[in-house]
């Protein structure tokens, strides 16, 4: 399945249905009177965020949808049928933008969360409705309401725990198929990875989500090779796993590069908890590894784990800081008490 995650679509709840004019006419009643049925009401569009999905790509096919319109009223007081609502069914983490791309109008970061985006139009009312003491044989019946349009933006933000960040052919996505069951491309030439992997990592009895995103290089918050578009999978991690390549000759200036590009993309990345790890050490000499070691640790003014992806060197440590940083995430999440109940999201957001 390809990876999409943003994309643009068309949005139309239904229309309500018109009102009936109609009067009665039975054998045996002396007076008939007004009897026209109200119109039916418009569909609905509805977000759902569902947990079996990590793709947009089903919007690639379709980008038109477009709810039912309300059925008109009819005599008898027979009040037309609603339209039918659409539930559009989107990835953990989808956010939704306004056409500007920028007005965030819904965030869906729970498993079977609902929310009503576009509320059709109501029914017009029939003839009935207007009958008064002066008026017994009212002529006068309304259309229905329009529905709501729009286009939207989605935008998918990989719901995961730690984010792999550093330079084309760091080790990225070596490090993610030795610690978990994830099968990414991996060769010796910069962008093999085109598009972010998700992998379960273990760690003893418990579990975290690791993604990796493809490289970034100078120039990335211009627009460079693959741009840094596919940053804001990072935007919901709790730690930043920052591999460096051991080999590189200038282990420091890689490290201040990323360091730069995540400033430059913003959104608090470069705020984030951070673990930096010079990787591929089995393929470096113990007196030029301690140097660049050494160098890295007073440039990142923080502490430099060492591992080989290849080999597993140092692997398990890796994986035990990235797990304490991410539950001491959460603890920091929950505060003193955490709250037990979550209001309903009720309100539309047709008017936004």
């Amino acid at each position: 399945m390809k990876f999409l995650d943003q994309c643009k679509i068309y949005l139309k709840s239904g229309d309500g249905g018109a009102g009936a004019a109609a009067f009665r006419r039975e054998k045996f009643i002396e007076f008939g009177g007004p009897s026209g049925g109200d119109g039916g009401r418009g569909g609905d569009i509805v977000i759902e965020a569902v947990a079996n999905l990590n793709t947009l790509i089903d919007y690639r096919y379709q980008q038109h949808f477009k709810a039912q319109n309300g059925r008109p009223g009819a005599g008898s007081n027979k009040t037309g049928a609603n339209g039918e609502s659409i539930t559009l069914k989107v990835p953990i983490g989808t956010q939704i933008l306004d056409e500007d791309r920028e007005t965030v109008l819904l965030d869906l970061t729970t498993a079977g969360e609902r929310v009503l985006l576009l509320r059709g139009g109501d029914g017009g009312y029939g003839n009935t409705h207007f009958a008064t003491s002066t008026n017994q044989a009212p002529r006068r019946r309304d259309l229905g309401w329009p529905g709501v349009e729009r286009w939207v933006w989605l935008r998918l933000k990989l719901i995961a725990d730690a984010g792999l960040v550093g330079l084309p052919n760091a080790g990225k996505s070596t490090f993610l198929a030795a610690v978990s069951h994830a099968k990414p491309k991996i060769a010796d030439y910069p962008f093999t990875t085109l598009k972010p992997q998700l992998g379960v990592v273990k760690a003893g009895e418990n579990e975290f989500v690791l993604a990796d995103l493809p490289g970034l290089i100078e120039g990335a918050s211009e627009g460079v090779g693959l741009g840094h578009r596919f940053l804001g999978h990072v935007e919901r991690c709790s730690v930043i796993l920052h591999l460096i390549d051991g080999t590189e000759e200038d282990v420091t200036g890689a490290y201040k590069l990323v360091r730069k590009e995540l400033k430059a993309y913003g959104a608090g990345l470069v705020d984030k908890a951070e673990i930096v790890c010079l990787n591929k050490a089995d393929a470096i000499p113990e007196d030029e590894l301690k140097e660049k070691l050494r160098k890295l640790k007073r440039s990142s003014k923080r502490p430099v784990m060492v591992m080989s992806g290849a080999t597993g060197q140092g692997v398990p440590a890796v994986i035990h800081a990235l797990h304490a940083e991410i539950e001491a995430h959460r603890l920091a999440e929950a505060g003193p008490a955490a709250p037990t109940h979550v209001p309903l999201e009720t309100d539309s957001l047709e008017q936004a």
